[in-house]
Parts: structure tokens; C-alpha cells; sequence
């Protein structure tokens, strides 16, 4: 069966990655998908919550997941390796195909250990030996069979030697007869779930996916990747996206850490929309005013979610008086919804998805452009442009020249001539009178003469 790497597929076969930490399975996840997805660093132990991504392999689709190193040696007050191992083990049941990356060289404890865990899924097992480039210890690596495997196959997955070997394995070894591409009636909402450490956003990505697949850990850093699940509510299907928690700059002293935030920030442009968690008991901080900033900036619906807010003294107009200090302190975001939630045991949760919902409507609306110039002609008899000689203005026309991020530009006579106190009223017009309350809205001022002007905008 051929397939078109420009459509996208359902029903795709699972292979994992495993093996123990540091013997380079993130290099392969990203070599073997041609991009750079997972988090790669020296550092043992860099990958925690498996990584899965749909993508393309010797053309063939597939879902390629990255594990957490199988660790021997834990510290007996980590409770972190423990579901590492935990989430790797129950990847491996589900998976269709195993792929085991050992290093070139000794095998340790750990290895043999690891071996013997797996002997229940030994027909689902491929075998590769990493940094064996220019056949760096490939005698050494030849001993590997004497534990049962039929086959091995010698890698290097940072330089790509005999890669493509190993990914025609790969594909020989699955079944893609369950494929078929994926009919989509609307695309699925696609929500990144950001904010500081510890505010409850792998308890909340886990909920709303009714699985384990993010670990969750009162330590503060625990997720590190992005992890992406689906889910489908009321009819309405869901991705969401669960990030690393972002700190000060001044605090980020780690290179992991460094990536695991450079790349919860990244996930702004991959998103819809923003749910901003805010610890309802430590409320908000500057770095959540930042992170707002930013969604608000690319023109992301935000929702501004107060986590824990069971745990919140229950007296009257205690969430009233919380939303007044948020707006007061968030300024030009008055419109981000606000939604009191319990990620632990689902309060507000549903109240936070038909937000979502409601807020992606409002996003991927297109105004037609006889209706917004209707509305715009009576916008400026209410409130007319100044009359003086430097600061009169004619408004010629507007067209919306994009949704989600949604985008208005207005054409006028003399571009320098409009206010910013004027485009705000013309954004607010255009938030209350044609539906666009939730979310941001950039307007931008052109020249309607054919003289170049610059342009004047949000």
C-alpha cells in the first residue's frame, strides 16, 4: 500500500524505543523522523514521560515513541525513576514493535537486567547497536546474539550509519493493513497547557486523557518533553499539549532546562489555544503575565485556568475578587475567560472545554466582507474620526484578512493619523459586534492610496 506524506493517517502501528539511559534513543527517535523532537542532552536520564509523534518512516506511517532509560541504580527517595520505568514498561505491552538500542561495548547490569524483562515480547523485539560508526567495536557487539537474538543491527544514529537498514526492518516487521487516512469532519482543537512548575499541568493533561501518560511528581521540573495526548469531548476532538513549567530566566540554570522551556514556548505557535495554569492558592506572578504575553502577541485564545481552587476558603466572592485583581493586573487581556478548576478531581473541568470550545469558534470565524463594512460605516457614525486639520482621517474600508490568529486591516486616507485610542475602539467594536469576545484581535492601518506607507497596527 502507498501512502502520501502529506495526508494523515489513523490506526497507525506503535514502535517504541527503549533501552537504558544515555545509549542515544532520542537521537534515533529524531533521526528516524528526520526532525528534532525529543530533548536530546549528555546528561543519563533526560527523557522521563514517553514522547509520541506521528510521522513518516522509509515512507511508511507509523507512531514512533521515545521512553525513559531503564535505570538499575535509584536513589531510595526517588519516586521519579520509579515511574519512568513504570511509564516505559506499560509502553512496551502496547507497542506493536520493540525496538531495544544497546551501547557498543560492555553490556551492563542494567542491559541484562532490562534483556530479561523483555523475554516475554522477544518476537516483538528488533535489536540495534548504537555508536558503532565506521565499525567502532562491532566485534564486541556480535557477542550480543548469545543472549537469543536472531539479529542485530549495528548504528549510529548521530551520524546515520546503517539507519536506513534498520528502519526497513522496522517497516518489514509491522502490519499496515489497519491504516487508512484519517477523514477529519473538523480539526481537532489543539490546546497547550503552560504556566509555572507545579501548578498542575500534567494532573490536568492526564485527566482529560483519562491516562497516566504524563508523570505526575510534587517536584517542581518533573515533565521535561512535550507531551501530546487526544481526547474527545461532547462530540469534539482534542490535542493537548503538556509543557515543561517555566521559571524566571534567571532561575533556568540547566541546559535541559533550558530546552524543556524553549520548547513549552514553542508550543504557542503548534496551539489554538493557551489554558494558562495559575496556582489559585499562590496567584499570579510576573512569569504568568509574560506567558500571556506571548500567547496573546501570535493572537492564541488564552484561558486563564485558578488550579486547586478546592482548596480555596470558600467564602462569598472570593473568585469575584480574584478575577478583579487578574484583570487589573493583566490589563489589554480583559477578555481571557477565567475558570476556577480542581485538576486532582475534575471540578470546573467541563466548564473549561466548552470554553475551549466556544473560544475555537470565535478563533476560525471569517466576517464576510459586506457584512464588516456595514458594521464598520455605522462604527464611525457613532464615534466619527477627529476633525482637525492633523489629525482627520478618512476610513476607506476593512477586510479581515485572517482567522485564527484573527486579523482585521482597516484602510484609511492618512495612516499616522490614527490614534492608537481610535484602533482600540475600532478593536473593541469589532470584539463586541461581531463575535469575537473572547479572544485577541489585531487590527492593523493601511494606506488605501497607492503611495507606499508604512503600516500602523495593535
Amino acid at each position: 500500500m502507498e501512502f502520501d506524506i502529506s495526508k494523515k493517517y489513523c490506526n497507525l502501528p506503535a514502535v517504541a524505543l527503549v533501552g537504558r539511559p544515555n545509549v542515544g534513543k532520542s537521537t534515533l527517535f529524531n533521526r528516524l523522523l528526520r526532525k528534532r523532537r525529543a530533548i536530546t542532552d549528555p546528561t543519563p536520564g533526560v527523557t522521563r514521560d514517553p514522547v509520541a509523534t506521528d510521522g513518516f518512516v522509509a515512507g511508511k506511517p507509523l507512531r514512533l515513541i521515545d521512553t525513559g532509560g531503564y535505570k538499575l541504580d535509584r536513589s531510595a527517595d526517588s519516586t521519579i525513576d520509579d515511574l519512568v520505568i513504570e511509564k516505559t514498561l506499560d509502553v512496551i505491552k502496547k507497542a506493536n514493535l520493540i525496538v531495544l538500542l544497546l551501547e557498543a561495548g560492555e553490556i551492563t547490569i542494567e542491559d541484562e537486567e532490562f534483556i530479561g524483562l523483555l523475554r516475554p515480547y522477544q518476537k516483538r523485539i528488533i535489536v540495534a547497536v548504537n555508536k558503532t560508526e565506521g565499525g567502532r567495536l562491532a566485534a564486541d557487539s556480535w557477542n550480543l546474539l548469545s543472549y537469543g537474538f536472531e539479529k542485530i543491527f549495528m548504528i549510529s544514529a548521530e551520524h546515520g550509519d546503517n539507519v536506513g537498514d534498520l528502519e526497513q526492518e522496522i517497516i518489514d516487521r509491522l502490519d499496515f493493513s489497519a491504516v487508512e487516512e484519517a477523514v477529519e469532519e473538523r480539526r481537532p482543537v489543539r490546546i497547550a497547557l503552560l504556566g509555572k512548575p507545579n501548578t498542575g499541568k500534567s494532573t490536568l493533561s492526564n485527566r482529560l486523557t483519562s491516562s497516566n501518560a504524563s508523570i505526575v511528581s510534587d517536584i517542581p521540573g518533573t515533565t521535561r518533553d512535550v507531551v501530546e495526548g487526544n481526547f474527545r469531548w461532547k462530540s469534539r476532538d482534542f490535542v493537548i499539549l503538556d509543557t515543561a513549567g517555566i521559571r524566571r530566566k534567571a532561575k533556568v540554570t540547566e541546559n535541559i532546562e533550558y530546552y524543556s522551556v524553549n520548547r513549552a514556548i514553542k508550543t504557542i505557535d503548534q496551539a489554538d489555544i493557551v489554558v494558562l495554569l495559575i496556582d489559585a492558592q499562590e496567584g499570579l506572578s510576573e512569569q504568568d503575565k509574560k506567558i500571556a504575553a506571548l500567547a496573546h502577541d501570535k493572537g492564541r485564545g488564552i484561558i486563564m485556568a485558578l488550579n486547586k481552587w478546592d482548596t480555596m476558603p470558600q467564602v462569598k466572592n472570593t473568585f469575584e475578587a480574584t478575577c478583579d485583581r487578574i484583570r487589573f493586573l493583566f490589563g489589554k487581556m480583559e477578555y481571557a475567560p477565567i475558570v476556577p478548576v480542581s485538576a486532582k478531581d475534575g471540578n470546573g473541568v467541563d466548564k473549561l472545554l466548552s470554553t475551549a470550545i466556544s473560544m475555537y469558534g470565535q478563533l476560525t470565524t471569517q466576517i464576510e466582507t459586506g457584512r464588516l463594512n456595514q458594521a464598520l460605516r455605522r462604527w464611525l457614525e457613532e464615534t466619527p474620526p477627529p476633525s482637525g486639520p492633523r489629525t482627520h482621517f478618512n476610513v476607506k474600508y476593512a477586510v479581515q484578512s485572517s482567522a485564527n490568529p484573527v486579523q482585521f486591516i482597516i484602510f484609511t486616507s492618512r495612516i499616522h493619523a490614527v490614534s492608537e485610542s481610535y484602533i482600540s475602539y475600532l478593536r473593541n467594536k469589532i470584539r463586541k459586534d461581531l463575535g469575537f469576545s473572547l479572544i485577541p484581535v489585531e487590527v492593523t492601518i493601511r494606506a488605501s492610496s497607492k503611495k507606499k506607507e508604512d503600516k500602523k497596527g495593535d
